[in-house]
This record gives structure tokens, sequence and C-alpha cells, in this order.
């Protein structure tokens, strides 16, 4: 996990379930740390910070245009 960056922070597991469908859809290695600890407690997530996709570095352009693209050309959003 050494060459893993976060690319973006969520408030709650619900806010990124499309977003990681895509993901798994597309070969793309990720996680989501603290994802366990706010699904367990989730009045902790801004005492951690939220919840943080990580993702390899050599992903970051196309993971970047994942999320643009649920952004800007689709219903579903990011929230």
């Amino acid at each position: 996990m050494k060459d893993f960056i976060t690319i973006a922070t969520f408030t709650y597991p619900n806010e990124y379930a499309i977003l990681r469908l895509l993901l798994e859809r597309e070969g793309i290695s990720y996680f989501f740390e603290n994802e366990t600890m706010v699904g367990v407690f989730p009045f902790y997530s801004n005492a951690l910070g939220g919840i943080h996709l990580k993702i390899h570095k050599k992903d970051i352009k196309k993971v970047q245009q994942i999320i643009d693209e649920l952004n800007t050309n689709s219903h579903l959003r990011i929230v």
C-alpha cells in the first residue's frame, strides 16, 4: 500500500457505492481507509477525517476521469 494515495474523501459509505462498482468494473486497485470504523461508528467520520479513497499512483488519471464523468455527465452524482 506504499504507492497508494488519497484521491477523494467521503463522509459516509453510501456516498461512493456507485463509484466502487465502477472501479471494480475497470479493474482498478483501490481501498477505502476508515470504512469499517465509520460503518460501525458513523459519527466518528469527522473525527477520522472521513473515508479516504486510496488508489495506486498509476491510476490517478483514470479514476479522476471516472469521478468527473459521474459528477458531470450522469444523473448519478458523488455527494
